[in-house]
């Protein structure tokens, strides 16, 4: 249990000092709001699609049994916390905002070191086919989401055409759209091209944390407190417990039944809070997830990597 804690608390300490960074700008006007936006900008038209079209290209073989059961469990949730959102009267936006925070989860700056200094190449080898679509497949349907509460009281015709112009606008979209096209068709992505991609890519999860950090000025914890609650205890708790009733029944190796529901166990990732950000929907209520469900982990992930360690 210890050494399961040393490793989740050394992968989620450098998350932290990026936020405080963030936050220590924003307090002290080092960096303005204006600064804040063009960062915010950079990182949801830039690094994330760029992020987003290189991992939809890689081509990644293997583990997909693992991501079926991570993908099955997460479209439950999704859907599950969509209905649960309609019947307590929230809004098509700020639902479908709540559904991404309780079903995106910081796979790539958590999940990779943890898996592999949990389960070695064999266990990132099945994180990867996970990767591969997490965010292709979750951002893309939370943007169409995004997209139909933005234009909802427009008539039904001018509802589609204006969703779908918005949806084309989307970088976000556009990339995940791209990348299926591009892989359909099995066509290579020259390597520099590739390499320029990843660049940018690894600039997204920084970036967004350090302008979470920025938004946390004069943030008001109390407010939405329920919410916050709900949605830490959707992505830590339930969705790993339906990928792991998944993956059981579907009779997945030790490795892969460990990988998956690891993965459904990351806290809510930072990708949620830019798309909050940009349709300016449960901005807040966003990045309180990614705050509190990033402190709890440490606790959750440790128990989850101690027992299956002990099996």
């Amino acid at each position: 249990m210890k050494a399961s804690a040393l490793v989740v608390l050394q992968v989620v300490a450098p998350i932290f000092a990026i936020i405080l960074a963030g936050y220590l700008a924003a307090a002290r006007s080092w960096i303005d709001a204006a600064g804040f936006r063009g960062l915010n900008s950079f990182a949801f038209t830039l690094a994330a699609p760029a992020l987003l079209f290189a991992s939809g290209t890689a081509g990644h073989q293997g583990g997909g049994g693992a991501a079926l059961a991570f993908f099955l469990g997460v479209g439950l949730l999704y859907a599950g916390t969509l209905l649960g959102g309609r019947a307590a009267g929230l809004p098509l936006g700020a639902n479908g905002m709540l559904a991404l925070d309780a079903s995106y989860g910081n796979t790539v700056m958590m999940g990779i070191p943890i898996v592999l200094a949990s389960f070695g190449q064999e266990g990132l080898s099945v994180l990867i086919a996970i990767l591969a679509l997490h965010s292709m497949v979750v951002l893309g349907v939370a943007t169409v989401l995004a997209e139909i509460a933005h234009n909802e009281k427009a008539a039904p015709l001018r509802l589609l055409a204006a969703t779908l112009g918005g949806m084309a606008r989307n970088p976000v979209f556009m990339a995940v759209l791209a990348a299926l096209i591009w892989s359909s068709l099995h066509l290579p992505v020259p390597a520099p091209a590739r390499a320029t991609l990843q660049m940018l890519g690894a600039a997204m999860a920084p970036v967004a944390l350090f302008c979470l950090g920025g938004s946390l000025k004069g943030f008001d914890a109390r407010a939405g407190w329920k919410q916050t609650g709900a949605t830490v205890v959707l992505k830590l708790a339930v969705l790993p417990a339906l990928v792991w009733a998944i993956g059981r029944a579907m009779e997945l190796s030790p490795t892969e039944l460990a990988v998956a529901v690891i993965a459904g166990a990351m806290p809510t990732g930072a990708n949620a809070f830019l798309l909050a950000r940009r349709y300016a929907t449960g901005a807040d209520t966003s990045g309180a997830a990614v705050l509190v469900s990033t402190v709890l982990s440490v606790v959750t992930l440790s128990v989850l990597l101690a027992h299956f360690a002990a099996r």
